[in-house]
């Protein structure tokens, strides 16, 4: 059977106060003693209850609302599956709103309780990583869920993206084709990023299957960027360990590595080859063009809105749709 939607009056029977007073708590309105506070808010969080700030505004239909969440307007990434939605959207009475987490779960949380206060038509969200309060809502408000980029786990409702496990896995075979025999990797901060995580775990299975294995890494404490592939190179290559490829966690970090090549007088490939992920405009604009994996992110974004639209109603059985990528060959492995 389907979860049923919490409501008001089930938020009031497990903080075992009055229903008045649970609105009173969300709308913060009059005198609430602490401890009663205390107890609504956390049978809120415990049932995933979200209130409905649509109800009795003209202003907003719930029917024409999609939320729409991503850890990040500055990685170009982003930007072009937000692209995808718009385009989708384009022809439709739906428009979209719009927030931004920085990679942070609490924040995501606090964005999701906001928009399903306003009783969207669908919400729209990156990758399968939630927290508790997070999941419940989105599992207990019956609207469409599309979770997007990574199709690696079973999802709530609907997930569009690409196996990034599988990405690394080509990522590492296309070098072992290649012949390259020591083989590195540089990348970034899993911590808030568990896609970069699986495409390490499918390069390292790679290896191990061609009966390799990484002769060298090196991560950067923080986010991915184009000076934290340039350092974290140097500081790879400064340990003298004999290598000659390198796999990084993305572009922005391999086009740094790019940069650390040039100035340290390596050439690229035939003293260094460098390999990426995500097929971005400005490795393809390097005076090498950088070898990388597209993921095919417009049409993510395209692809989930016109699946959510094509049915109102969230089916029985989680739905994945690969969008797949592809392997762009370049000039530097």
């Amino acid at each position: 059977m389907q979860p049923e939607t919490p409501t008001l009056a089930h938020v009031a029977r497990l903080a075992n106060v009055s229903e008045n007073t649970v609105s009173r708590v969300i709308r913060n309105k009059g005198p609430i003693a602490g401890e009663t506070r205390s107890r609504v808010i956390s049978a809120i969080e415990q049932l995933g209850y979200v209130p409905n700030r649509a109800a009795g505004s003209l202003a907003s239909s719930s029917s024409l609302i999609i939320g729409v969440i991503l850890p990040s307007l500055s990685n170009i990434v982003f930007p072009e599956v937000l692209q995808g939605i718009h385009a989708a959207l384009a022809d439709t009475s739906y428009q979209p709103m719009i927030g931004v987490t920085d990679y942070d779960l609490l924040q995501e949380q606090k964005i999701l309780s906001s928009l399903l206060a306003w009783q969207p038509a669908a919400i729209i969200t990156t990758g399968f990583d939630h927290t508790e309060t997070s999941l419940r809502m989105l599992q207990n408000n019956r609207i469409r869920v599309a979770e997007l980029m990574d199709i690696d786990n079973t999802p709530i409702d609907l997930a569009v993206g690409l196996s990034h496990r599988k990405a690394g896995y080509e990522s590492a075979r296309h070098l072992v084709g290649r012949g390259y025999r020591h083989i590195g990797y540089v990348g970034h901060d899993w911590t808030a990023d568990r896609r970069a995580f699986l495409r390490y775990e499918g390069f390292r299975q790679a290896l191990q299957d061609a009966g390799q294995s990484i002769v060298a890494e090196a991560r950067c404490a923080g986010g991915s960027s184009t000076l934290a592939g340039r350092d974290t190179l140097a500081d790879l290559l400064g340990r003298k360990t004999t290598v000659d490829a390198i796999v990084f966690s993305n572009d922005d970090m391999a086009v740094g590595g790019y940069m650390h090549c040039l100035g340290a007088g390596l050439d690229v490939p035939e003293d260094l080859a460098l390999f990426g992920f995500n097929g971005l405009d400005i490795g393809q604009a390097l005076p090498k063009p950088l070898s990388t994996i597209r993921s095919n992110r417009f049409l993510i974004g395209r692809t989930a809105v016109e699946t959510l639209l094509a049915q109102a109603e969230r089916p029985a059985e989680p739905h994945i749709i690969d969008t797949g990528f592809d392997i762009i060959e370049g000039a530097t492995a």
